[in-house]
């Protein structure tokens, strides 16, 4: 790898644990809720993953954008992550992709514009993969280097799925390991790079998105920047209903629970249990380890379905009341 094809210096554990905290956030949006206008199926109220608009009786446009910092030295790489998790809102309503355009930050007089040109290419990769055309963009002159995109998709309105349609008594589905974080995290502070999650970052979510569909699931969202805990008490606290998730039956990516040993734990993901620790009720022997683990921030992680999906690990259930058990 030459390089000219590196972002070395640049690239930040866990990715999507660059966002705001998910306490901050909510108290930043509380007064920006309730908005009502015509054929807005999904909005602000309950942080879904994608804003949908009802067009036509058969037919919801939906729209997302997401972008982040570095996660990986390679710009290529780094592209096509970014690709992958601004099209995950989109699988995570049941919707497909149609037409994206890239957001790109770059520090043009530190970092050589081919460089850009491998992130952008990467994004392209990733995109054509999903049958979804990159048609444009907007680039600024930024000290560091950001990229992602804005994604239009189409659903059925009638096969939406919502955080906030949760019913108490289903399955939980997780379609992809945790612990992405944390391996970025040691990537970061030690150059190693972890195949395994570069290839987790980088598969799309649509088959997914298409097996959820078509086993009647209705409500869903994709585990990314708040981590499964924080993800999973979005989605319960917006159908308000609770889980029991089993800790054993939580897939990982290999060498997860290693770099967690070694204390490559990101300030995100720290902030991510801070959040949501008051709903949680951790069986005796669920360590604080496997609370960090649990919520560990993610960048292009999987869908966290309720109902059961064929194919993927089912990891507890929906029950009635509030909080989130872990046995």
């Amino acid at each position: 790898m030459t390089e000219t094809t590196r972002l070395t210096g640049y690239a930040h554990g866990g990715g999507c644990a660059c966002k705001i905290p998910p306490g901050e956030l909510e108290d930043a949006v509380r007064g920006l809720t309730g908005q009502a206008a015509p054929g807005v199926l999904v909005g602000l109220d309950d942080g879904d993953d994608a804003a949908a608009v009802l067009v036509r009786d058969d037919l919801a446009i939906l729209s997302t954008a997401d972008f982040f910092t570095p996660v990986v030295d390679d710009a290529f790489d780094w592209g096509r992550i970014a690709a992958a998790n601004a099209l995950s809102d989109v699988y995570a309503m049941g919707g497909r992709p149609v037409v994206a355009i890239n957001l790109v930050g770059w520090p043009r007089g530190v970092l050589p514009m081919e460089l850009m040109t491998e992130v952008l290419r990467g994004g392209l990769t990733v995109a054509g993969e999903a049958g979804c055309p990159v048609i444009g963009g907007h680039t600024i002159d930024d000290p560091e280097p950001k990229y992602g995109m804005a994604v239009t998709g189409i659903a059925d309105p009638n096969r939406l799925l919502r955080n906030d349609s949760a019913e108490a008594g289903l399955p939980i589905t997780l379609t992809k390991p945790i612990g992405v974080g944390l391996l970025n995290n040691r990537h970061k502070q030690t150059g190693e790079v972890s195949e395994a999650v570069i290839a987790t970052m980088t598969a799309l979510n649509r088959e997914a998105s298409e097996a959820a569909l078509a086993a009647g699931a209705t409500a869903a969202t994709d585990v990314t920047g708040f981590g499964l805990l924080g993800h999973l008490h979005k989605l319960l606290r917006a159908s308000g209903v609770s889980a029991v998730l089993e800790r054993s039956a939580i897939p990982t990516v290999e060498g997860a629970r290693e770099a967690l040993r070694d204390g490559y734990v990101s300030g995100g993901t720290r902030r991510n249990l801070d959040w949501v620790r008051p709903h949680l009720t951790p069986a005796a022997d669920v360590t604080e380890d496997d609370l960090l683990l649990l919520a560990d921030a993610q960048t292009s992680g999987g869908l966290l379905v309720v109902g059961e999906v064929p194919g993927y690990p089912v990891i507890g259930r929906t029950v009635a009341g509030s909080g989130i058990e872990i046995v």
